[in-house]
C-alpha cells in the first residue's frame, strides 16, 4: 500500500488497462522493492484523484490529457491527435478519424472520456463542497 511514481504515461495507461488481471505491485517497478519507502506520500499538499480500473489504453499517436477544473470540481478529459488538435468528444474523434484515413483499424469507441474521481479530502478548504446539512432538501409527499 506505498504510492508510487510510474515514469510515462504509457507505462501508466498499461498498468491501468490491466489492473484487475494483473494487478500493480510496488515489485514490478524496475529497481524497485517493496521494502522501499513510498516515492511519494498522500497528503493534502497536492489534489490527488482515482482512476477507473481496466480503462483502453490510448491509441498509438494519440495522447489524453486531463484538466481540473477552476472549481476542483471534476477533470475533464480530452485527446490530442497527432496532427495537434484537442478533441473534446466521441464525435469529434470519429469526424477526424473519418477525414484522416491513415488512422486506419482506430474506432472512436477505443477512447473513453470518462474522467478520474476527485479524491474530496485533498481539494483545498475554500472549494470543498459544502456538506449535505447545508443543502435544501425536498419535501417529499408524506412530509407534506
Amino acid at each position: 500500500m506505498k504510492w508510487r511514481v510510474i515514469d510515462t504515461q504509457e507505462e501508466f495507461e498499461e498498468i491501468r488497462h490491466k489492473v484487475i488481471q494483473d494487478p500493480f505491485h510496488c515489485s514490478k517497478k524496475a529497481n524497485s522493492s517493496c521494502d522501499e519507502p513510498a516515492d511519494i506520500d498522500y497528503d493534502s499538499s497536492r489534489t490527488w484523484v482515482i482512476d477507473k480500473p481496466n480503462l483502453p489504453k490510448t491509441p498509438k499517436g494519440f495522447r489524453k490529457s486531463l484538466v481540473l477544473r477552476k472549481d476542483y470540481s471534476k477533470l475533464d478529459a480530452y485527446y490530442i491527435t497527432p496532427t495537434g488538435k484537442k478533441m473534446r468528444t466521441r464525435n469529434e474523434i470519429a469526424a477526424f478519424l473519418n477525414t484522416n484515413p491513415q488512422y486506419q483499424g482506430i474506432s472512436a469507441t477505443d477512447f473513453d472520456f470518462s474522467s478520474p474521481k476527485i479524491m474530496q479530502d485533498t481539494v483545498p478548504e475554500i472549494f470543498q463542497q459544502k456538506d449535505s446539512s447545508t443543502k435544501k432538501v425536498k419535501a417529499s409527499k408524506n412530509d407534506v
